[in-house]
């Protein structure tokens, strides 16, 4: 089997064993990143000798520190076991000296003086593969929004990949990249995940630093794995899991080990499955698959119930306010005088903000910015974006009641398996029905990971397993089990 398809725990043993150096797994990638990238298009920007470079010199430590010292300036021991696995990121993470797009125009040449919180953590360890496809500012549910060009689904090319951490999804899927990272703001990592079939954990609100993350909608947004297993997410996990005195949402509370919780076993685990997740809308095939995967668990003595969350119907309809609002506020900074996209053609000031704007935003980030602008405006504010805030309370209690009695929620990750490119992209409500299963959970500020289990139409089947705030080795070791004892998660698309 060729490096770049195994995953990053596999080869972590293998580089303590002897068999295979850093500098031969990122090899290994760009070789598959050289033959299938035409087609899958998973990169806005490749970084290939700073990566070489970066192997290269943890293969250097690792030879001088063997066992490593514990003052070495950049590998410690703790996380020496997992450096040199090289990860793809992302275009929305602030990256010293490299790029970042945002798959948007009106970032033309922008390069950050700075890196995000979460490239800190993993610079010294972990080669950077590049930078990858999103909808242009996280917003859209399959990166068909970007600015630049559509990622495509490895497992069938004519589909998309999901978003609008599409490229980060496909990258791992299609073996070119080992894992990766993205960020979710309404689902952007499960979704993806889910179509691609490989594993995607959205992180409790304020679990994971958003500091260098390009803000979509603050409230929301998280960064978060995706890889393509369970281990291999609780590893990444634990390397970018923390407090961060630069973000002023970051919990104040210690980040365990997360592979301590990989524990093949659900005996007495309490599942409840929302009966308001299973109606209208969910594809059969997927209906089949999720209730294939509850009868798993069942089996390996989990005990499961229905449960309802009354508030659930109103999270779509909450979520496109609150976000856009949030938006329209975030992206008010993008004037073309600071940064960026400049429009050469303008008369005055209020001229050179409208035009710049008008050419530099895409259709979709248009669209939101005016949705939340309006619901943000004097004599709506109470009408929309006040009443969506106080929905949104309601929407918490139900989940907050759910876990009195319930370890976790399960779920469909999407109502549906991918879908072909072009097919919703001229419809804006079925697009952001694609992400009626995840919002509520971004909403609540829960923990959740969609995992492979099962295909439908030949695409891969997103499970999704949600638990209460900060209770993600909870969701991982449900995870850990169904996969243990399954064997969806080995599935491969074949790129021709």
């Amino acid at each position: 089997m060729n490096l770049n398809e195994l995953t990053a725990h596999q080869l972590i043993k293998m580089i303590k064993e002897g068999k295979t150096t850093s500098r031969e797994i990122t090899e290994a990638v760009y070789k598959r990143i050289e033959k299938v990238e035409d087609k899958v298009k998973a990169y806005v920007t490749l970084t290939k000798g700073l990566a070489l470079k970066e192997a290269d010199r943890i293969d250097k430590i690792r030879k001088e520190t063997s066992p490593p010292v514990s003052n070495h300036p950049t590998i410690q021991p703790s996380n020496y076991p997992i450096s040199g696995i090289p990860i793809a990121l992302k275009d929305n993470l602030c990256t010293k000296g490299i790029p970042t797009t945002c798959s948007s125009k009106i970032l033309k040449g922008f390069v950050p003086p700075y890196d995000a919180t979460v490239i800190e953590k993993i610079k010294n360890l972990l080669p950077f593969l590049g930078k990858t496809n999103l909808d242009e500012f996280a917003m859209g549910s399959s990166t068909e929004n970007s600015a630049f060009f559509t990622t495509h689904n490895p497992w069938d090319l004519n589909f998309v990949p999901g978003g609008s951490s599409g490229g980060s999804a496909a990258a791992v899927a299609a073996g070119e990249a080992i894992w990766a990272l993205g960020s979710d703001t309404g689902g952007s990592i499960r979704q993806p995940a889910s179509f691609c079939g490989v594993v995607g954990l959205k992180p409790t609100y304020g679990r994971v630093s958003r500091y260098g993350l390009v803000a979509f909608a603050s409230s929301l947004d998280q960064i978060g794995p995706i890889t393509k297993d369970v281990k291999d997410c609780a590893l990444l996990l634990n390397l970018i899991s923390g407090y961060d005195q630069r973000d002023s949402t970051s919990a104040q509370r210690e980040a365990p080990d997360y592979t301590k919780s990989l524990v093949n076993d659900v005996k007495g685990i309490k599942i409840g499955i929302p009966r308001e997740f299973f109606g209208e809308g969910i594809e059969e095939g997927v209906d089949k698959a999720v209730g294939e995967a509850i009868k798993t668990l069942e089996s390996l003595g989990a005990k499961v119930s229905e449960v309802s969350l009354p508030h659930i119907e109103y999270s779509l309809p909450t979520y496109y306010i609150l976000a856009p609002a949030e938006a329209s506020s975030n992206l008010a900074r993008y004037d073309g005088i600071h940064y960026g996209y400049r429009s050469k053609k303008s008369e005055d000031l209020i001229d050179l903000y409208k035009e710049s704007r008008s050419q530099g935003f895409g259709k979709e980030v248009k669209r939101r910015i005016m949705l939340g602008t309006y619901a943000l405006s004097a004599g709506y504010y109470d009408a929309y974006y006040l009443k969506a805030q106080k929905v949104r309370t309601k929407i918490v209690q139900d989940f907050e009641l759910a876990f009195r009695d319930f370890d976790v929620l399960i779920t469909p990750t999407s109502p549906t398996v991918s879908f072909k490119i072009g097919e919703k992209v001229d419809d804006p409500l079925k697009m952001y029905l694609s992400d009626i299963c995840t919002i509520p959970i971004n909403l609540a500020a829960l923990p959740a990971i969609s995992i492979p289990c099962g295909v439908s139409n030949n695409l891969p089947v997103g499970l999704q397993i949600i638990s209460s705030p900060f209770a993600e080795e909870t969701v991982l070791r449900v995870a850990y089990t169904y996969e243990q004892n399954t064997n969806w998660h080995k599935g491969k698309p074949e790129v021709r």
